[in-house]
């Protein structure tokens, strides 16, 4: 009897904990914007980027780039790895403004894609402050291990990237130039 109590008990803790996390990912997700979203090539980059620099300020987040579209195999697959580790997916969307910028065959954004640096493959971020100051160019195979995206890499970059950790290199640098 006591084996099956402490199975049920488990059960149902793993059953809360599963639960749990995929009620953490579906509440943020309902709340992010259109361009957090999804790739779009009807969307106007430009008024995408605006009002994720807006929602950046008002938030104290970085704005995380990525650039990619719906026919990317890699970019369904970074998308998957987001929604299977929550702690991942939190970091990001508690740090960073998403802004998924679709490139296609049917509309390749070339104005807004020239104000970037070259892009090296599909799915490619780029780190931007909330005033716009572009900090990062990032190709995503920097954050796989073998042929699947790194909990552990993701979350470094996260962290490295972040509000927090670029104003305290910033306030180290400029201390060290005054000394």
């Amino acid at each position: 009897m006591r084996i099956f109590t402490t199975f049920v008990i488990s059960l149902s803790l793993l059953l809360s904990s599963i639960a749990t996390a995929n009620t953490s990912s579906a509440v943020i997700t309902p709340n992010l914007p259109t361009y957090s979203k999804i790739y779009d090539d009807q969307r106007d980059p430009f008024k995408d980027a605006a009002a994720a620099l807006t929602l950046a300020k008002e938030t104290n987040r970085q704005v995380l780039i990525e650039i990619g579209g719906n026919w990317c195999s890699w970019c369904h697959k970074m998308d998957a790895f987001l929604a299977k580790n929550p702690d991942v997916y939190e970091a990001l969307h508690s740090q960073y403004v998403l802004l998924k910028i679709s490139v296609s065959d049917s509309n390749e954004n070339n104005d807004f894609m020239k104000s970037l640096p070259p892009v090296l493959g599909y799915p490619h971020m780029y780190v931007s402050t909330a005033q716009g100051k572009m900090i990062l160019s990032k190709d995503t195979a920097e954050l796989l291990t073998g042929n699947n995206y790194s909990k552990s890499q993701w979350l470094s970059f996260l962290s490295d990237w972040s509000v927090s950790t670029t104003k305290a290199q910033a306030q180290l640098a400029t201390t060290a130039s005054v000394e």
